[in-house]
């Protein structure tokens, strides 16, 4: 069965790091989700790096009180830390910065970490220089192969996301990514609106199989075709009674999780129950 899920960042506030994870499970419940999933900031946030085992044990408590299933992770640290960088130290940080992500999701009970290796751009970043696309790949690469046996010992799957970083663009580029390590430990993170430039989400999701690992849902109209284009659920083009059924196809059970950002500039709490009340009709709860 899928669960129906919401990101962190979702919560009025969360960017601003004022949303208490712990208010975040209320939150979650108390909105009609299934899932909560929980972003790992720098430390000294809200929910970040330096959070320790007891913590983590703790949320896992407060979400079971609720009702609410711990299940990925996700950060942005990977926008200002890469392991494609062309600075050996910023790949050294941005790695020991997974390794530690990858503990917390374990201490949290979680099966996937999203991840994104490494960017060629940041288009919403305009002064982060461009890096070259073959390095990009080398050294996410490397970094990916480094820390296998980690996300092994911690139980978690790190679950590449498409995003706009001008890399794996493709299902092809994708799956020849994550099938070149031969492990179970890497996976697809898909976002079926990140896709909608440049392709069909439910092809992707017939091609990559069980390489898919965890899913976001957003939504986003193709006459756009810049960041402005993504919008509330059913407002788009993706087609989710197609997503659903190719869901179905390849035997995935898992949370599909709400990723709805920015946030409404009046009212920003009404996206979170308008993403609800579409998820519900997406997922034939209403």
């Amino acid at each position: 069965m899928l669960l129906k899920g919401i990101n962190y960042w979702c919560f009025p506030g969360s960017f601003e790091d004022k949303v208490d994870p712990f208010d975040a499970v209320k939150m979650t419940k108390k909105y009609g989700y299934d899932a909560l999933e929980l972003c790992i900031g720098e430390a000294g946030t809200q929910f970040g790096l330096d959070a320790d085992e007891a913590k983590c044990k703790s949320l896992v408590e407060a979400a079971g009180n609720e009702g609410v299933a711990l299940r990925t992770t996700a950060s942005g640290i990977y926008w200002g830390r890469s392991m494609g960088d062309p600075d050996a130290k910023v790949r050294e940080q941005a790695k020991d910065d997974l390794k530690r992500m990858l503990q917390i999701s374990s201490w949290l009970g979680c099966k996937v970490h999203l991840t994104i290796p490494a960017a060629v751009d940041v288009f919403f970043l305009p002064d982060r220089p461009v890096h070259n696309y073959d390095d990009c790949w080398k050294y996410a690469k490397d970094g990916i192969a480094e820390l296998l046996p980690h996300a092994e010992a911690c139980g978690v799957k790190m679950g590449i996301e498409n995003v706009w970083n001008k890399m794996f663009m493709s299902p092809g580029e994708m799956g020849y990514f994550i099938s070149q390590f031969n492990s179970p430990w890497i996976g697809c993170l898909f976002d079926v609106g990140n896709v909608m430039p440049f392709g069909y989400p439910e092809q992707w999701i017939r091609s990559l199989g069980k390489d898919i690992v965890a899913i976001h849902f957003k939504d986003f109209r193709k006459a756009v075709g810049t960041a402005e284009g993504f919008v509330d659920l059913l407002e788009g083009d993706v087609n989710f009674p197609e997503v659903i059924k190719a869901l179905g196809e390849i035997g995935f059970d898992g949370p599909v999780v709400a990723e709805m950002i920015p946030h409404y500039k009046l009212y920003p709490i009404a996206r979170v129950e308008n993403t609800s009340n579409a998820m519900d009709h997406i997922l034939g709860r209403k």
